[in-house]
């Protein structure tokens, strides 16, 4: 058995509150934005492309975040409706960070003429990536309730600051998750310059992630959306596969030797590097 005794909230500030798991999701949001910056270079695409993209998705993902929560909780978020907007008292799902980021994403994209999918192949392991970041936060904080178990890897919270102080013995599953999308996240870069056509890996990410979640869900307990057995984030999962695996079949990936962009395609002031 694991006993995690940390205190998630670092320190207040009148009614603000800094926890172990803001810090990550930040640390998370800057590596995702620095890496698809430096991917965007070696891959001879405009970091300049990439930045404008970073500057729209990633409020696009935080609104999507909160969104998919507060839908989750409709009821309790009903009797508070101010509450929607305290997003310091934690309250952000991953799903709604990766579609709202991705549609805010596209959106761009379309706007300003940039290849989405080109894009978006860069993207991918950052973004994975930051997902295993936040992650951790969410291991110190004791925030997602899992099933029961006996098993030596066991997790219980001892301090009385966690929302998981006093329960028995439960399942790591952000554990298990943070180690899954560190596997999608070695796939993601060796896919990103190999699979063809371009937009191809990052439905790969999208489709791994999904199965991977929907069997991971089934431990969780902190969902409030159950429908057929199913909670939120597994219709979710769903929903993103019967978008995702349809387009792979549609767009009939095929692997080659690493592929980059021609030096002639990077616009004035941007540089590109050898992808070693």
């Amino acid at each position: 058995m694991i006993t995690i005794n940390i205190d998630p909230i670092l320190f207040h500030l009148g009614p603000l509150e800094l926890t172990w798991h803001s810090i990550f999701i930040v640390v998370g949001i800057v590596v995702a934005v620095w890496l698809s910056v430096r991917f965007a270079r070696q891959a001879g695409l405009s970091q300049d492309d990439m930045m404008t993209i970073a500057v729209w998705s990633v409020p696009g993902g935080v609104v999507g975040s909160r969104l998919v929560h507060v839908i989750d909780y409709w009821s309790q978020y009903m009797a508070d409706p101010l509450s929607i907007f305290a997003i310091w008292h934690g309250g952000l799902a991953v799903w709604g960070a990766v579609l709202g980021g991705t549609l805010t994403a596209a959106v761009v994209c379309r706007v300003k003429g940039i290849p989405f999918g080109a894009y978006a192949d860069q993207i991918a392991p950052g973004l994975v990536l930051a997902q295993a970041i936040g992650r951790i936060g969410d291991i110190i904080n004791g925030e997602h309730f899992s099933t029961f178990t006996n098993l030596p890897w066991a997790v219980v919270y001892t301090h009385p600051n966690s929302p998981a102080f006093g329960r028995p013995p439960s399942h790591p599953e952000v554990a298990y998750e943070l180690l899954m999308n560190l596997a999608i996240f070695g796939l993601a870069v060796w896919l990103r310059n190999r699979l063809r056509p371009s937009g191809a890996p990052f439905l790969v990410y999208l489709s791994v992630y999904s199965v991977g979640r929907f069997f991971l869900s089934f431990l969780r307990l902190d969902s409030n959306t159950v429908w057929l057995g199913l909670s939120q984030p597994q219709w979710i999962c769903l929903a993103v596969l019967v978008v995702a695996v349809p387009l792979l079949v549609w767009m009939r990936p095929r692997l080659g030797p690493p592929q980059l962009a021609v030096a002639s395609a990077v616009p004035a002031g941007d540089s590109a590097d050898d992808d070693s």
